[in-house]
């Protein structure tokens, strides 16, 4: 098989969370583990750090990656999902896997795949892991795709474990509280290993303290040990702040446990995010006139910092390309979003994008100007079209409507 033939058999046989929502999601690590078995426990072959969160845990993994190439170390990273090519999700020293690996693996797992009815995503963990493991990795920073106590990434024993923060998202999965999200979310934290909470939330704290206790875990909340930063990061965006604390908080984790990691490492490896790590889509700056924005926020956490960093560009005229999946809560979406502005509503090319006409009508019921259009493409154009060169055009709402731009 081509890689664009192995691309179509996953995408088109192994269950695809991203793409088809809940039929794709796995309720426990049976698979996994008979996966990673059925591979030879890779995963005991390299040292890791898990990042799970609502928001940030992408930025965090990105900072925390590049920060350890900068000191020198082989460093594998593992992220989901990918904009625009499947082997974005995997990376050592920012270079991602080769087509050749993705070809050979399939074909090698291709039989055990179908026989135990395996998810892409368990499938991509274990691609991931056998590649960190041949390749002779260092240290891998790997990313929690949902939730953490149940997410196939959860069978790894990291030197830390960190959480972001937690809002309320994939509610029908997690829970519909922020303690119920805290749970699922704080099951990454394993005995006697450093825990790293990146935001204190006082309906969390309680969580994260009794399940710290129960695996005699060292806890720490970065925000409240880390007031004032004196670092930059190459990521743009005022919400990074929060993020480049955690990194910074893991890395202190990191250097107890004996990881020669200088200031002037994390300095670079700060400054340096894209460059190391090929990251795409926080803040990213696509035009200057008009200026052109993207990023991949898309809840309610996650938008807010996108909201509130808008609110602080200049400019005369907002145009706004908007596409969502189809299990995000409109009314929040409504409360949230700024009525200043032109809307071009769209549907991500997925089958678990939001019909354009359905966005519009809920928006235009909320007196919203704009839209709808047939494509996020068209509607990108569109927006183009109509915006000054001292207007501002932002692209958001999912990740798949940012990944058809860039």
């Amino acid at each position: 098989m081509t890689y664009q033939d192995t691309l179509n058999w996953m995408f088109s046989q192994l269950p695809m969370y991203q793409r088809q929502g809940n039929s794709a999601y796995k309720v426990d690590l049976s698979n996994t583990c008979l996966l990673i078995k059925h591979l030879k426990n890779p995963h005991h072959h390299f040292k890791s750090i898990h990042v799970a969160g609502t928001n940030g845990k992408g930025s965090t993994s990105h900072m925390l990656a590049s920060i350890l190439q900068e000191t020198g170390y082989k460093v594998g990273l593992y992220t989901s999902p990918h904009l625009k090519d499947f082997r974005e999700r995997i990376k050592i020293n920012g270079k991602e896997v080769s087509k050749q690996f993705v070809i050979g693996f399939i074909k090698r797992n291709k039989a055990f795949f179908e026989a135990n009815q395996l998810s892409f995503f368990e499938m991509t963990v274990g691609m991931a892991f056998e590649y960190f493991s041949k390749q002779n990795i260092d240290i891998a920073v790997v990313e929690v795709g949902l939730g953490g106590r149940l997410d196939s990434t959860n069978i790894i024993t990291p030197e830390v474990s960190v959480i972001t923060n937690i809002g309320l998202d994939h509610t029908q999965f997690l829970g519909h509280t922020l303690k119920a999200i805290a749970f699922e979310k704080g099951g990454i934290i394993k005995p006697n290993i450093p825990v790293v909470i990146g935001e204190t939330q006082k309906e969390t704290v309680p969580v994260f303290k009794a399940l710290a206790k129960t695996n005699k875990s060292k806890l720490v909340f970065a925000d409240k040990e880390i007031t004032e930063i004196n670092y930059t990061s190459d990521l743009q965006g005022s919400y990074q702040t929060k993020n480049i604390k955690t990194a910074i908080q893991t890395v202190k984790e990191l250097q107890q446990k004996g990881y020669k990691i200088s200031e002037k490492n994390i300095k670079q490896g700060l400054l340096n995010v894209v460059k190391n790590t090929g990251l795409l889509g926080r803040w990213q700056v696509l035009n200057i006139n008009p200026k052109i924005v993207c990023d991949t926020g898309h809840n309610k956490e996650g938008l807010t910092y996108v909201i509130n960093q808008l609110s602080n560009e200049t400019y005369k005229a907002l145009h706004i390309v908007f596409g969502v999946v189809n299990d995000k809560d409109l009314d929040v979406l409504v409360d949230l979003m700024p009525k200043q502005a032109t809307y071009y509503f769209c549907k991500p090319n997925i089958p678990r994008g939001l019909e354009a006409l359905k966005l519009k009508e809920k928006f235009i019921q909320h007196n919203f100007e704009g839209e709808a259009y047939r494509s996020v493409n068209e509607a990108y154009k569109s927006a183009i079209n109509n915006a000054n060169t001292n207007d501002l055009i932002f692209i958001g709402g999912s990740t798949f409507v940012v990944a058809e731009i860039i």
